[in-house]
């Protein structure tokens, strides 16, 4: 109870300060007489939102009242707020933030691809939310089995029969695999690309077909990737995925191997790869 009264006065906090920082001009209202405070006034911001001055006050006073979506948006548009604004004042308000808008992009920024270079000798992936590959280190191009033929994870792994080969535990992580793709999708509704992918990959593969009609959804949980390369033989890594907070869309994978794997890592990258300089 403590808790949804601090919210809130919270709540009530952030509508004021941010009334106040717009002048009537800003909004295209010719402000008639003498103003005692700063900023617009409530019944200003219920007009532009289209909402009642008496439901708007109630708001900004705190008081325990439903609000929607739709309405939050329209004072989020009167009030001329940020995207993060916007999100803190759907969670002030009990209610999930909406999606981030995702910039189309295919380009790993600089800073990105410096920590995928830096990572070498150990493999490191950059993708997108529909699994296609963003940016790779060599490491990962020959520990990992990919070629210049891969650009999506998903279709990698259910039709590229090398990669596949390389997989300890092929059958035993497909599922899994599968269920964290539904989960990724279902971030993104009415995505049509989602549906191009699984229409691609059921195509060549009947087992992601069977996989794909069983509707299970999950968050990946395999934290240990095991291959079983021909020259080396078994490697296992450690994988960590982070978030790049300028393209949440986006995840960076990097993976550690285990003892044992990174003196057959290294032997096995000496074999393939020039020697600098």
């Amino acid at each position: 109870m403590a808790a949804e009264v601090g919210k809130r006065a919270e709540l009530s906090d952030f509508l004021r300060s941010r009334r106040a920082r717009l002048s009537p001009a800003d909004v295209g209202i010719v402000a008639v007489g003498q103003r005692r405070t700063p900023g617009l006034r409530r019944e200003e911001v219920a007009m532009l939102a289209g909402v009642g001055v008496s439901w708007y006050t109630w708001l900004e006073q705190g008081r325990s009242i439903n609000v929607s979506p739709e309405v939050l948006d329209a004072i989020g548009r009167a009030l001329r707020l940020t995207v993060p604004e916007l999100s803190h004042l759907y969670l002030l308000a009990g209610l999930n933030p909406p999606p981030v808008r995702v910039i189309s992009d295919s380009t790993a920024t600089p800073q990105l691809r410096r920590i995928v270079d830096a990572w070498h000798p150990r493999p490191a992936i950059v993708h997108d939310q529909h699994w296609n590959l963003i940016a790779v280190n060599d490491a990962t191009r020959q520990v990992f089995g990919y070629d210049d033929t891969d650009h999506n994870c998903l279709i990698s792994f259910f039709t590229h029969t090398r990669y596949r080969s390389m997989q300890v535990e092929w059958a035993a992580v497909a599922p899994s695999v599968v269920a964290a793709f539904r989960a990724d999708a279902a971030r993104y509704p009415g995505d049509p690309e989602f549906d191009r992918l699984v229409g691609e990959v059921s195509a060549a593969s009947s087992e992601f077909a069977d996989l794909w009609s069983r509707h299970d959804v999950d968050v990946p949980v395999q934290t240990v990737k095991a291959v079983r390369h021909p020259v080396v033989g078994e490697l296992y890594f450690d994988k960590t995925t982070l978030v790049p907070v300028d393209h949440p869309d986006w995840s960076l994978e990097l993976y550690d191997p285990r003892p044992g794997t990174a003196q057959r890592v290294e032997r096995l990258l000496s074999l393939v790869l020039p020697v600098p300089g």
